[in-house]
This record gives structure tokens, sequence and C-alpha cells, in this order.
């Protein structure tokens, strides 16, 4: 199984050499598409730096936003798994292999590597609520028992991307693949993964009021008024072996 692992950087020249040397150095078969997204410090430095026949590297000419970003890194991605690995340090990328372990066992076709399913750890507490919030509005909307649906770590096949056809720009990312995950009758894995959080005065990007809401408006979007391939959600239940 070949994996494209999406890196998406805006302004993380502190950080995305150290990520991309982790990534790189996995024992995968992989590609690892990086995405910068108009950063205005070193990262684009940071990127050259990091040769090898496993990196493709992109650029935005402005920044555009994470979930724009991303979208750009899938339209390229030739693998038969996609994994989203953000570029700040805080999931570490020696753990994917534990991402995809449900999948080559054939427990699960999606996954989730959850920061909270061991609890809540290092994470702040208004990191930690908020995504309590905004998880339990997914759950009781779509019909899983998810435990963090704002973890970057997200693996799934590339040939659901055409069916997600995802339209996010910024952090609702997140939801909005969640819900279309969800509303293609997709049953979605979760395996614990360790949490070093960062704050904003350490170049943590996400506004919990600003950002949550609108996950919150995406998760509804999707839900209430926006047409779907399936007519109701499909219980979350992992397939039959």
């Amino acid at each position: 199984m070949r994996l494209s692992i999406v890196v998406p950087v805006y302004n993380e020249a502190a950080t995305v050499g150290e990520v991309l040397a982790r990534v790189l150095a996995l024992p995968l078969d992989k590609e690892v598409i990086v995405v910068d997204d108009g950063s205005t410090d070193g990262t684009a430095a940071a990127i050259a730096a990091r040769g090898g026949h496993e990196l493709v590297c992109l650029r935005l000419d402005s920044n555009r936003g994470k979930g724009a970003a991303i979208r750009e890194a899938l339209a390229r991605a030739a693998g038969d798994y996609v994994l989203i690995q953000d570029a700040d340090l805080e999931l570490a990328p020696e753990e994917i292999p534990q991402l995809l372990a449900p999948v080559l066992e054939g427990r699960a076709t999606v996954v989730y590597g959850s920061r909270f399913l061991r609890g809540r750890g290092e994470a702040p507490w208004a990191n930690y609520l908020g995504n309590r919030l905004l998880t339990g509005l997914a759950n009781v909307l779509y019909g899983c028992r998810l435990t963090d649906v704002s973890t970057a770590y997200k693996l799934f096949p590339r040939s659901l991307i055409p069916q997600l056809d995802l339209q996010c720009a910024r952090f609702e990312f997140c939801p909005e693949i969640t819900a279309k995950l969800r509303r293609l009758g997709q049953y979605i894995a979760e395996v614990p993964v360790t949490f070093h959080p960062r704050t904003s005065r350490h170049g943590k990007k996400l506004r919990y009021l600003r950002d949550g809401l609108r996950a919150a408006w995406t998760l509804l979007r999707w839900r209430c008024w926006q047409p779907a391939p399936a007519a109701a959600p499909v219980p979350c239940a992992p397939p039959k072996t």
C-alpha cells in the first residue's frame, strides 16, 4: 500500500525541517507532498533543504488557508491512501504506522489519530473543552462515537477524494471531511496518538472562538442544508469481518 502524506505549512520555519526529516525516515512506501501556503518566514528555505525522491514540494502564491493547501495537495496525490501531517511537531510522525494498522488488518478504511482517546493529557483546557463540544456535535449530527474530530491525523483512501468534493479554505477542513465521510457511510476508526500542544505564543494559528464557530457551522451546514449521497447518517459501527 502506497501512502501519500500531505504536509500543509504556513510560517513553520522552526519546525518543518525536522517534521519532514522524521516523515521521510519512516520505512514506508510513500510520497510526501508538502504545501507552502504562502509563508513569509524561512519556511521555503527549510523545505528546499530537505530533498529526496519521495518529496513533492508545492508553493501557493499567497496564504489561502490550511484547507486550501490540503485540497491542492489532494489533487496531486498518487498513493492508495492519504494522511494529513501537520508541520508543527504537535504530533509525532513515528506514530503514523499505528494509524495504518487498522487498515492493514482489514478493520477499517478511515482512521483518525485521537489526541484524547486516553484523556486530556497535556492539552490546555480551552483546547480540550472546545474539541469536546465540537466532537459531541459531530457525534450527534452524524451518528458516530469519535473523541477527536479536530485531529490533524486523518487517514483515508485516495479513491474517496472525488466523492468528498472538499470546499474548505481554512480550519473547517476537519469538520467538512468528517461530515462528508459519514454521509458517504464511512466508519471512522480511532487510534490513540501522543499530543504535544503549543500555544499562540509558540506559533499556534488556530483561534478557538472564531474557528470553533466556523467548524460548528460547517457541521450543521453539511447535515441540514446540503445535498448528500446518503439520505441519513449511517450508524457508526465497524465493518463486519
